[in-house]
């Protein structure tokens, strides 16, 4: 047993058996969205600690920290920066960029996503993207699903390609130490050909609807982005920090830096900034907003996964299934990265990544000793990146991104079906996997 796991469990039963019974309920409860992830994943957590498999202690040192960290601090620059209103003004230039043609506005709006998703993170993208989008089609008189569906997709595409663009990337990047430029490097060649081999299916797909006529495209051409521009000071302050902070990203390697201290600087700096000068008072109720935009859910549903996968990292239960997968795949490298890359997108279009994500990252990091080391495991952590982010794209409930869409989408009449989405997106998932096989296959196998 692992020295971290206790030897008291509650009647003497076994902690492999505890753990790995508790985290397949708390997995379908997350899968059946009948109660709230960060409650389901909260109690489960405590239920270990109290049934004796992990003491607290134990329980607190298996939460990852620089991946909390990083996530708070990145959702307080990006709540901040989203009050200037810059991300409104970046979508209606690129819809008058293109003289709002259909198909131009919708290869813009797909790139502007993709490309803020890398920088931000997909959620935070399109909860601003979204709403922009929903009055431009108005304005054009078409269809906005086409639209929105690309949006769904280019999030989790452009998520991908770096360190801070989605949850699993960050989970992956701080358990194995790797840098921002490193998921630029190895991630972003395959993100971009997909992209490519995306958005061609999907203008094909919907080329009859992306039609408008000269009046509607001219009403958009008289939109004034400027006047989205809500707080010039605040821009200017946001997008310096924001700069600095990815700058830090780049190079905070060379300086032994974690991510979450560039993060949590990055925010307080940015606080500061959008506090000074004033009173109290407001300062106190300036504060207050910022942290009220933070998505505690999510961090809350972080802090109890990681617990849950400590217990059973624990017990033992990762390593025996560490022996499972070697046995299925005969310890073939090859076999198993592709093995991961394929599992991991089919199960993300399936069940929520992050889990999946948690669950798989002690796992590949128990099969050093068998390929010759960690630097032998990059392949895998490559592979479980690209499928776990791309995977999430297959169906509605496969990534936060899609979800959230689907509610702004409904809110203004226009809803997305599951099955709807699924037909048209689960093809594109497979394709951008397969494209992510070849991939894998030439550079690391």
């Amino acid at each position: 047993m692992h020295p971290e796991a206790s030897s008291h469990v509650i009647f003497g039963w076994s902690a492999a058996w505890v753990s790995s019974v508790l985290f397949c309920i708390v997995y379908g409860l997350i899968i059946s969205e009948k109660i709230n992830r960060a409650v389901v994943g909260l109690a489960g957590a405590g239920l270990l600690i109290l049934c004796g498999v992990l003491t607290q202690e134990a329980a607190l040192r298996g939460i990852d920290f620089n991946t909390i960290g990083l996530l708070l601090g990145m959702m307080l620059i990006v709540g901040i920066t989203s009050k200037s209103g810059i991300f409104q003004y970046v979508a209606i230039w690129s819809a008058k960029a293109v003289n709002a043609a259909p198909v131009g506005v919708l290869i813009m709006l797909s790139l502007v996503t993709a490309v803020l998703s890398a920088l931000l993170d997909n959620v935070t993208t399109v909860l601003l993207i979204v709403p922009v989008t929903l009055a431009i089609t108005e304005e054009l008189g078409v269809k906005a699903y086409p639209y929105l569906i690309n949006e769904v997709l280019f999030s989790n595409i452009g998520g991908t390609a770096t360190l801070i663009g989605d949850p699993p990337n960050i989970m992956i990047g701080s358990a194995v130490g790797l840098t921002f430029m490193d998921f630029v490097i190895h991630a972003g060649p395959a993100v971009l050909l997909v992209m490519v081999l995306t958005i061609l299916p999907m203008y094909w797909i919907w080329r009859k609807d992306l039609v408008a006529t000269p009046e509607a495209q001219q009403r958009v051409m008289c939109f004034n982005e400027r006047e989205a521009i809500k707080d010039s000071r605040l821009l200017k302050q946001a997008l310096g920090v924001l700069a600095g902070v990815i700058a830090g990203f780049v190079v905070a390697h060379h300086f032994h830096i974690a991510p979450a201290t560039i993060s949590m600087f990055g925010a307080a700096v940015l606080l500061l900034l959008d506090n000074f000068g004033r009173s109290a008072d407001d300062q106190s109720k300036n504060v207050h907003h910022a942290f009220s935009e933070v998505e505690w859910i999510t961090l809350m549903f972080f802090v109890g996964l990681f617990i849950l996968v400590h217990g059973l990292e624990a017990s033992g239960v990762i390593r025996a299934l560490a022996e499972q997968l070697l046995a299925v795949t005969g310890g073939d490298q090859k076999i198993t990265a592709l093995g991961i890359l394929w599992g991991s997108a089919l199960l993300s279009g399936v069940i929520d990544n992050i889990p999946f994500v948690a669950t798989m990252i002690p796992l590949i990091k128990s099969l050093a000793p068998v390929f010759g080391g960690e630097q032998e495991l990059m392949k895998f952590w490559w592979a479980l990146s690209l499928g776990a982010c791309l995977g999430g794209n297959g169906t509605l409930v496969g990534a936060s991104a899609n979800l959230v869409v689907a509610g702004l989408a409904e809110r203004a009449g226009q809803p997305i079906r599951f099955w709807d989405y699924t037909k048209s997106c689960f093809p594109l998932m497979l394709l951008s996997i397969a494209v992510c096989h070849l991939y894998l296959q030439l550079r690391y196998l």
